[in-house]
């Protein structure tokens, strides 16, 4: 059960990843409507926020069923999670407050997600690759 739990957790990071990527799409494909932009951010983050917790939720079950060491590494997926929670609810809620209509301040929040994106995906990444030498046996953390 245990290795089933871990294998839906390494999925569904997977899974994130891609996301993460296809988000990068999102200030393109809404870059003539504003408002287009906010809807789909709205969106992004409600998917962002239902699989990131899918991730937590299926690494605590591994974690506490499979009786695994509170480690190192469990103790930075938790921190990279909670920060990638907070960054993305305040890009949100930068977003729905801005004044979209004005094209200077849309560009520059375009400009923010698509950084943000790439910050949040250097993030997972990193932590995918640690786990893999860790997994190895390369790295002892």
């Amino acid at each position: 059960m245990v290795e089933q739990m871990l294998v839906t957790h390494s999925i569904l990071v997977k899974v994130f990843l891609a996301f993460l990527v296809a988000g990068l799409f999102i200030p393109k494909m809404t870059a003539k409507k504003p408002l287009g932009f906010r809807k789909a951010s709205f969106i992004y983050t409600m998917v962002f926020q239902g699989i990131a917790t899918m991730i937590a939720f299926t690494g605590l079950i591994a974690l506490v069923a499979g009786e695994l060491p509170f480690s190192f590494a469990v103790i930075l997926m938790t921190v990279i999670w909670a920060a990638m929670m907070f960054i993305e609810i305040k890009k949100y809620k930068l977003i729905k407050i801005a004044k979209l209509e004005n094209p200077e301040t849309h560009k520059v929040l375009q400009g923010g997600f698509i950084k943000i994106s790439i910050l949040q995906i250097l993030l997972v990444t990193i932590m995918v690759v640690l786990m893999i030498l860790k997994a190895k046996g390369i790295l002892a953390i």
